[in-house]
């Protein structure tokens, strides 16, 4: 595992941790990143952009002019698409733009953006957020001192209500939870700050259980009971 420095929120050092490798070390899967950023960022459309058929506009329920003998060209309703004030052929209807996403290329997607800002220097860990009160100037310090610039991704637990007060203000700054985490939020962040708290670790193997012993049935004959 790559070894991270861990500094407080003064920029001081405050240690070392230990990167998952399955996390920060892998080589980040460009394909599945754009698949799931593009499947994240339409499933935001609302989807309910709507035109009038000329089935739904007011009007235009008797024929303009007779079919033949006039020398223009034959009409059936003044609400046809070609007419100003006319239905819109084709157009746009209430539709929802959400796709269907496996998990496992979510995760995947999170693994390779997580693994690319590690890969630049990008990722930056502290040993917690120390906010007495919220304070967006105290924030604003604490970014300096860590020298962080650009665009901003904390990820803070949800229950440290200061660190979140703290950078509401800041329009550069994202604030997300562990569990909100995701890959779109990350690539668009120049920097994402964990602390030693919300750092993704390795998960823990799977526990191999030995089988249970078939138990045998107990017989009648053994018992010495008679039918």
């Amino acid at each position: 595992m790559a070894k991270m420095d861990v500094l407080s929120q003064t920029g001081a050092a405050a240690g070392s941790v230990d990167l998952d490798d399955a996390t920060f070390g892998i080589e980040p899967n460009v394909a599945v990143m754009h698949q799931v950023v593009t499947a994240q960022l339409a499933a935001r459309r609302s989807g309910t952009q709507s035109t009038l058929t000329r089935a739904e506009v007011r009007g235009g329920g008797a024929k303009p002019w007779a079919q033949k003998g006039t020398g223009r060209a034959r009409q059936g309703s003044i609400r046809s698409p070609q007419w100003r004030g006319g239905g819109v052929a084709l157009g746009p209807k209430p539709r929802s733009y959400a796709q269907k996403t496996p998990k496992k290329m979510v995760r995947l997607a999170l693994r390779s953006a997580l693994s690319d800002r590690a890969s630049e220097g990008k990722v930056v860990v502290i040993d917690g957020w120390a906010f007495d009160a919220p304070c967006t100037k105290d924030a604003v310090a604490a970014l300096a001192a860590l020298g962080i610039e650009g665009r901003v991704l904390v990820v803070a637990e949800r229950s440290d209500e200061n660190t979140w007060k703290s950078f509401a203000n800041l329009g550069t700054v994202h604030v997300l939870s562990p569990g909100e985490l995701n890959a779109y939020d990350v690539l668009v962040s120049d920097v994402v700050v964990f602390t030693k708290a919300t750092l993704p670790v390795a998960a823990p193997a799977a526990r191999k259980t030995a089988p249970a012993a078939p138990v045998e049935s107990s017989d009648d004959s053994d018992t010495g009971e008679e039918e």
